[in-house]
Order: C-alpha cells, then structure tokens, then sequence
C-alpha cells in the first residue's frame, strides 16, 4: 500500500464539519471517506504504534453510528476504547490525531476531559454495557430523549460483567438502550469456549433478519396501515420466531430485542437495522460482523499481531524494531521447562496467550492449558479450584488487568492458603497505553493480602529463579512481577538472589534500595555518586514482600536512606518500609521516590524520568538530600 501524506489523506476529511456533516454525505462519499480514514489510521499507527487491527474493523461501524445518532446528546460508549480511533477522527480530533498516544497527545482510549464526544473512559473490557445502561436510566429521569449506545466486542463477551448488565437493564422495556455487538470473530487471543460457538451459530441467522428487514421496510411504504401492522408484527415476533427456529437467542431471553447478523460494513444495511434498533424505544441489541483488520492485508492475515503493534513498515508490514526475547517469552519458555518435570503445573491465561509468552506452555502442554477469556476474576476462582485439588496453577496476566480480580485473591485463593502462582507481566510503567495500563497497582494491592509472598526480578536469569522459588517454595499466593519489554543488566550478573543483596562501598553512610528493573538505574546511579566523591551502598530487593525481619536491623545502620519505587506509593514497599523504620524508632533522613497519581501516555524512559527514577534523577536526589543536611 502507498504511504500518503498526511495532507493527502486529509482533503476530503479536513473539509467537514465533523460529526455534523456526515448526515449530509451520500453513501457513496461515505465510502471515499471510509478509504481516507484507513489510509491515516494506517499511516499514523506505523509512526506512532498502537491498535490497528481492532480499528480498521470498525470504520464504516463508526461512520454509520455517527450518522444515525447525535453525539454527544446520543451517548456512545466504546468497549474496549482501543477501537476509538476512528470515532477520535470523526469528533473533532483529525488536526490532533498523529499525536495519538504521544506525550502530550491525544490518549488511544476514549477520555472525557479529552473531548465532549468521550463520555467514559474505557480501558479495561466489558465495561460498556454497565455504563450505558446507567447512562440511559440517567436520561429517563432527567426527561431525555437521546440514546445510550454501547459499542462491545465479541471478546469482552467472555467477561461476565456483560451478562450483570444485560440481566439488569433488559428488564426495563422503557429505556432508549442500544447495543453494537462487533463480531470480528476475532478477540486478543481467538475468542474461546462455549459463547465463541454460540456467535458461529447465530451468524447463520442471517435469513431471519433479511427477511424482517424487507417487510418492515416494506410497510413504511405506506404511511396509513404500515404502522399499525409494524406494531402488531411486532407484537407477535417472539411467538413466530419461536415457531419457525424452535429457539430464542440469549438476548432475547434476557429481554433485547435481538437484530442481526448483519455485514458490518455495509453501511446501508448498518444504517437500517440502527434505524430499525432506534424505533423500539427499548433495549435492543444489534450484531455486526466485521473484519479486524479490514483494508489492510497484513493486518487481516494477522489480526491478532497488529492488535496492539509498535512502529512499522508499511509497504511490508514488518515491524521497525522486533524483540525477539523480552520477560514475557522468558518467563513462557522457563514455564515450559519447569512444566516437562511436573505435571502438577498448568497454566492459565485471560485471552492473553501471545502477550504473557504462554503461547510455548500451549504448543508443548496443550492438555494442561486453559484460556478463560477477558475473564480475569474466574481465572484466579478457577486457579484455586485447581489448586485445592493439588494442581500447581500458574496465571500470567497484565498488571492492570490483576486489579480486577482483588476479591476473588482474597476470598477463593488467600483465606483458604492455596497455592497459586502469579506471573504480573507489565509490572511497571508501560508507555504510551497510558493511565488505564499502567503497572503501578500490583504491589499496593497485593501487600494488603495476608499471606502473600511477591518477587521483583532484575534480570532474566533472576526471573528464572524466582519462578522456581515462587512454584515450590511458598505455599500461599506467590507473585513474580516483570515489566514489559527487554532486560537491561548494568549490574555483575553473578550478584543474582531471591532474596535481597547488599552492593557496599568502603565507607558509607547513605543507603540506595531499589528493586527490579530500575535496580539497574540505581546501580548506575551509585557509581555516578561515587564519581562525585558520594559514596553509597546499595541494597537490591528480589523478594519484595514481606520484608526480611533480619534486613530491617541492617538498614537501620544508616543515617540517610532513599528508596527508589516503580509503584503507586500509597500501600508501597517503601511505605511499608518507612513505618517499619519508624517504629524502630528510626531518626535519620528516610526519603522515598514513587508514582503518586495516574501516569498519562509517553515513553518510558521519559516518564520513568518524570519520576525521578532514572539514575541521573536518582543522583539529582540524592545530592539535595546531601546539601539539605549541610555534607557538601
């Protein structure tokens, strides 16, 4: 495909009024349109990273939504908010667009304060039904007329906070809800288990809707008696339905009106089911069938690698820099390794196969592999029950995700001290995803659960032995945490534990803790300090939590002390540390460096900067603390 430039793809685009104008297009623009908004989401996703595949899918989907509602007084609330790209464009944001997901740019998720057109932020899945619902209630009682619509994917299906919220809103007929159901065949990792087949058999309803679709739009045709026999058709739906398939759909049962499936990109047929779904004056459900990756080859060969994808080529959709070893493959290869002399371990993951390196346990253990879907909380329900029957369950998630599992970790795995095993991966900043990905929760969470022991490798091989400690040494929930992306060893490899080690200079009275990955920045901090003629010891943490009770009276020796977090610092281990201190009557300089609110998108290297948790920052620190008690 020819790159364009970026005036290029904006000529038919940067006219509009948008969203107004597009009720004004004929289909035909309409589908110039939809070429122009592929080639910039292509063009912007290869400089910029992000969610491609996702958003190529969905373009003519948000065009016709755009044109048969009227945002922001029509709600639209996306699920998950990485499939907002062309929604972003349509809105207000061409000028802004290729800052996506830049520092200092415009978010890749739907965010409020971003525009009026965001109306939720929606970085974790199966959320947007919940949100609509209570969108579309608030209208009814504020006397409102508009719609709440909510756009969800097939895989947040598997989520069961979906089914809480159609349970809950299909029971009030009187509610202006409307639910695009985007079935692109196609989550993260392949939608798996029952509701996968489900959708497979309802999109060989297609005959139901065409049919429907005929008659009714037949009968508009004549203004007198159509209506009236719209209304009794209506009436009578369920009843014939029942008799010609013998079957209702879920939806159906749980109070939608259920229409489709139809061609997702299509717009004409788009435009009349929404203005089929729009005349109910009820909660209906509408199921689009889309192609993720649609427009551009490479991404409809692989959806599932240009999901989420960093820079790249565009002429040969290869990828500008490709890591061929980070910590999630790391930790999926030593998994398997681990896996050949036990067959107690199995391993879980939350549709996130490819993403947590679990796709090397599925090839080699595929018996005693189990993806649950964008199901975070049954995967750790499931992991106890497994457990409690002496399996060694070892579940591989995202940081962020983790956080929607809290009570399951407390309720089904903790109280009862069952063996689980966590692998956190994306423990820390992650860049340009921004505040709803971030890695700054797992700590704070997990430390406040009894009984919990929690590892912070530094390098791979230390990964590797914490996931041996963490299988057969603990007994409880066990949680190895690793940041996204590759290793970067400043430090003598040989100085690799899974406990803690202290790096001493001659004499010194300051101490440097740290742990994990930005160990390596305070490494090359100490012998930036040393340079200066500061001198400073060194005390890198592997077992992060609980503390070492004989640690505490060596670290007390010191008269200042700094603790460098990659962690929310609320509920922190330098927190955790600073009350210990405290109550051994501690009286020197503590000083701790964390995150204390939600990190926006950027770099990492750059916000970790921001931080103060870089080792020219940590210096920078250091230094002052030194000026401040009068020792330079």
């Amino acid at each position: 495909m020819k790159e364009n430039t970026n005036s290029e793809t904006k000529t038919m685009l940067s006219s509009l009024d948008l969203p107004a104008d597009l009720k004004n297009l004929s289909l035909k623009q309409c589908a110039g349109l939809c070429s122009e908004i592929r080639n910039l989401l292509i063009t912007t996703v290869s400089k910029n990273g992000g969610h491609l595949a996702s958003n190529l899918g969905v373009v003519e989907l948000t065009m016709a939504i755009h044109r048969n509602f009227n945002s922001p007084d029509d709600r639209i609330v996306w699920d998950v908010g990485h499939q907002s790209y062309t929604h972003k464009i349509l809105t207000g944001r061409l000028e802004q667009f290729q800052t996506i997901r830049r520092k200092g740019g415009i978010s890749g998720f739907p965010k409020p304060e971003e525009s009026e057109h965001d109306v939720f932020i929606s970085g974790h899945s199966s959320t947007s039904v919940s949100v609509a619902c209570g969108i579309a209630e608030a209208m009814k009682l504020q006397g409102k007329d508009n719609y709440a619509v909510a756009v969800i994917g097939d895989g947040a299906m598997t989520g069961g906070m979906f089914y809480e919220a159609l349970n809950n809103c299909g029971r009030d007929k009187n509610t202006n809800l409307i639910v695009i159901l985007n079935d692109n065949n196609m989550s993260i990792s392949k939608s798996v288990g029952s509701l996968a087949k489900y959708l497979t058999s309802l999109r060989n309803t297609e005959k139901y809707l065409n049919t429907k679709r005929a008659v009714e739009s037949g009968l508009e045709k004549f203004p007198i008696v159509g209506k009236p026999i719209q209304k009794s058709i209506r009436n009578i739906k369920s009843s014939m339905k029942y008799k010609m398939f013998e079957q209702s759909t879920i939806f159906e049962d749980m109070g939608f009106v259920y229409l489709g499936p139809v061609n997702g990109h299509d717009l004409r047929e788009l435009e009349e089911v929404i203005h089929m779904a729009k005349s109910y004056h009820r909660p209906v459900l509408i199921h689009a069938k889309t192609v993720k990756g649609k427009g551009y080859l490479p991404a409809e060969k692989n959806p599932g690698e240009y999901h989420g994808i960093s820079r790249f080529d565009i002429v040969t959709g290869n990828p500008e820099v490709s890591v061929c070893e980070c910590y999630s493959t790391v930790f999926g290869k030593e998994l398997v390794k681990i896996a050949e002399k036990d067959d107690r371990i199995v391993a879980i993951t939350a549709a996130m196969k490819y993403g947590t390196g679990l796709q090397f346990f599925h090839n080699r253990f595929p018996e005693r592999f189990y993806d649950v879907g964008i199901a975070e909380q049954h995967a750790v329900t499931f992991a106890g029950g497994l457990a409690s029957m002496g399996q060694i369950p070892v579940f591989a998630v995202y940081s962020t995700f983790l956080q929607r599992s809290y009570d399951q970790l407390v309720h089904d795995v903790s109280i009862g001290k069952l063996h689980v095993v966590l692998g956190i991966d994306r423990a820390g900043i992650v860049g340009e995803d921004g505040e709803t990905h971030q890695g700054l929760l797992d700590v704070p969470m997990l430390t406040s659960i009894p009984n919990t022991v929690i590892y912070s490798p530094s390098s791979y091989d230390e990964l590797k032995l914490c996931m041996n400690k963490a299988i057969y040494a603990n007994k409880g929930l066990a949680a190895i945490r690793y940041p996204r992306g590759s290793e970067e060893v400043s430090f003598n490899r040989s100085i690799i534990n899974t406990e803690y080690m202290f790096l001493r200079e001659n004499i010194s009275d300051t101490l440097i803790i740290s742990y994990g990955r930005i160990f390596n920045e305070a490494y090359k901090a100490q012998g930036l300090l040393s340079s200066d003629g500061i001198q400073c010891d060194l005390l890198k943490l592997t077992k992060i939590y609980p503390l070492c009770r004989s640690l505490i009276g060596e670290i007390l020796e010191y008269k200042r002390i700094v603790f460098f977090e990659e962690s929310m610092g609320e509920g922190s281990i330098s927190e955790k540390l600073g009350d210990r201190l405290a109550e051994c009557g501690y009286s020197g300089d503590y000083s701790r460096i964390t995150a204390d609110d939600f990190v926006k998108q950027g770099p990492v290297r750059g916000i970790l900067s921001e931080l103060g948790l870089t080792c020219d920052k940590m210096a920078e620190h250091i230094r002052k603390r030194s000026v401040m008690n009068g020792e330079t």
